[in-house]
């Protein structure tokens, strides 16, 4: 499985923006995508997943303004930000999980809000 997660950037504090994930081949196969985070000097964290059957996991620092999605047709996973605070900046990474098989991780991309 691979992963390409696009769509990170600059934005002014408030605003939005959306993140994708394109996985190669097919979803069937993932149990769960996710989007985790990282910021300068800190650990990577949980910001939002969801699985096979559309159960979702949200952190509570982002709860109410994200939002998580999937499209399997088109083998893409979203993650819409919106009212984007200072402390979201950090660099993205797209998820994927198959049990028995692994746990695979997309590049990244970052997000940086400006105050």
């Amino acid at each position: 499985v691979q992963l390409q997660a696009s769509g990170g950037g600059l934005v002014q504090a408030g605003g939005s923006l959306r993140l994708s994930c394109a996985v190669s081949g097919s979803m069937f196969s993932i149990n769960v995508m996710g989007w985790y985070r990282q910021a300068p000097g800190k650990q990577r964290e949980l910001v939002v997943n969801i699985s096979r059957g559309g159960s979702t996991n949200v952190a509570d620092s982002v709860k109410g303004r994200f939002t998580i999605s999937r499209d399997d047709a088109k083998s893409t996973v979203y993650l819409q930000m919106n009212s984007l605070k200072s402390e979201d900046t950090a660099i993205y990474y797209c998820n994927a999980v198959i049990y028995g098989r692994g746990n695979y991780w997309g590049q990244g991309t970052q997000v940086t809000v400006s105050s």
